[in-house]
């Protein structure tokens, strides 16, 4: 479906601008390279994350005081993620801010000092963030879970391993930006009060030096393992459920949201239902899709009592083969359940601005104004199909 307030151009040095026209004057800038922890070696795994944590050290002319002060004086604000297969760094400010937003983005994405004098530091913060989440249980069954979806080195956590992080050097950082960071591989998605004439003279000013990088095809090795492990003073088992899925470059990635939406996503969700309202074997009972142009994999997420962590699994591999009766009534219903969702989340520039740019990375950002349409054309037969799964990853965290 075509959008009139969507704009989209590529630069002579290969940078692709995204724009989405807003009335509200609140302006959303996310600067992405197509470089992400999915293209790391085992040796230098994390290497993508500490170099986005880097950059906040300072540019060539501005310290790190000076970026954050320059954009909270106007009520802006700085962040950025790295994901599998690409780092976003994102401003979100009053729309009349626009120029000074690229200005920021760009220095901060094409000009880092490198100072060698914060390096000990920041590694020593990266390996706390590290013990933080291995000791959040949630989040380590949820990297534990896509250790068995996938072999090394995708399978491993993001943020890198002690060994990885101890091993790091400045100069990895160094090498790894200027091999990861050219203009040719990366994206410019702007959502907000702004003209696409304006973006485009900000972006030639600050964004249109040739830049070159050469980043490897990733190597992505699908598998399909369980694991259980104790842990001491935890009251809870969490436990997590794992499927792999399309990525958001195959035609079945709609089925594999409605699939999600009617089993797991929401109190009103199957497993919500059958699990927390029937029986009360949990608290928290969710499902989650993560997917970009070359991966997909759902989650289901349960906490509950580690006697009751079996019956929890049994009950998901029910429910699932269920579906495979699914109603037309049930099927519209989890349709219309998307749609609403979709409608919601993108009221926020934000959540828009990260969207194109993944959906770019996958081939078009056009695909995210198809939403609707591509939602309505799924079959219930292909959803019932969906449901004949062979096989899934299994991991749980329980109390000694």
């Amino acid at each position: 479906m075509e959008n009139k307030d969507f704009s989209k151009t590529k630069l002579k040095n290969g940078l692709t601008i995204l724009h989405e026209r807003r009335e509200r004057p609140v302006t959303t800038i996310a600067l992405a390279t197509k470089f992400g922890s999915g293209y790391e070696s085992e040796k230098l795994k994390g290497v993508a994350h500490f170099l986005e944590h880097y950059l906040f050290r300072g540019t060539k002319k501005r310290t790190s005081l000076q970026i954050s002060s320059a954009l909270e004086k106007v009520g802006g604000e700085l962040n950025a993620f790295t994901a599998e297969q690409f780092t976003i760094y994102h401003v979100k400010l009053p729309s009349r801010y626009l120029g000074l937003g690229i200005d920021i983005l760009s220095d901060l994405f094409l000009n880092p000092a490198f100072n060698p004098k914060f390096f000990d530091k920041e590694k020593q913060i990266i390996v706390e963030e590290l013990k933080m989440y291995e000791d959040d249980q949630k989040t380590y069954v949820f990297e534990k879970i896509k250790s068995l979806l996938y072999k090394k080195p995708f399978g491993l956590f993001a943020i890198g391993t002690r060994k990885s992080l101890q091993d790091m050097k400045l100069k990895n950082l160094v090498e790894t930006h200027g091999s990861s960071y050219g203009l040719e591989n990366s994206i410019l998605s702007v959502v907000g009060k702004n003209s696409f004439d304006d973006i485009l003279d900000l972006t030639k000013k600050f964004l249109a030096i040739k830049r070159q990088a050469e980043i490897k095809k990733i190597k992505i090795s699908k598998i399909s393992k369980q694991k259980i492990e104790n842990r001491r003073g935890i009251g809870q088992a969490s436990m997590t459920f794992g499927l792999h899925i399309p990525s958001l470059q195959d035609k079945k990635r709609y089925v594999a949201e409605i699939f999600n939406a009617i089993l797991a996503y929401g109190m009103s969700s199957k497993l919500a239902q059958e699990i927390r309202e029937k029986r009360g074997l949990a608290y928290s009972v969710k499902g989650f899709l993560d997917q970009s142009s070359d991966y997909g994999y759902l989650v289901i997420y349960v906490g509950t009592e580690k006697s009751k962590v079996q019956k929890c699994k049994e009950i998901i591999l029910k429910e699932i083969k269920k579906l495979r009766q699914l109603k037309k009534k049930e099927l519209e219903e989890a349709k219309e359940k998307l749609i609403g969702n979709y409608t919601v989340q993108n009221e926020d520039s934000r959540n828009v601005a990260f969207t194109l740019t993944a959906e770019q990375l996958a081939g078009s950002a056009e695909e995210f104004y198809d939403y609707e349409e591509k939602i309505k054309q799924i079959k219930l037969q292909e959803v019932r199909n969906f449901a004949k799964i062979k096989n899934y990853s299994f991991a749980a965290l329980l109390p000694e």
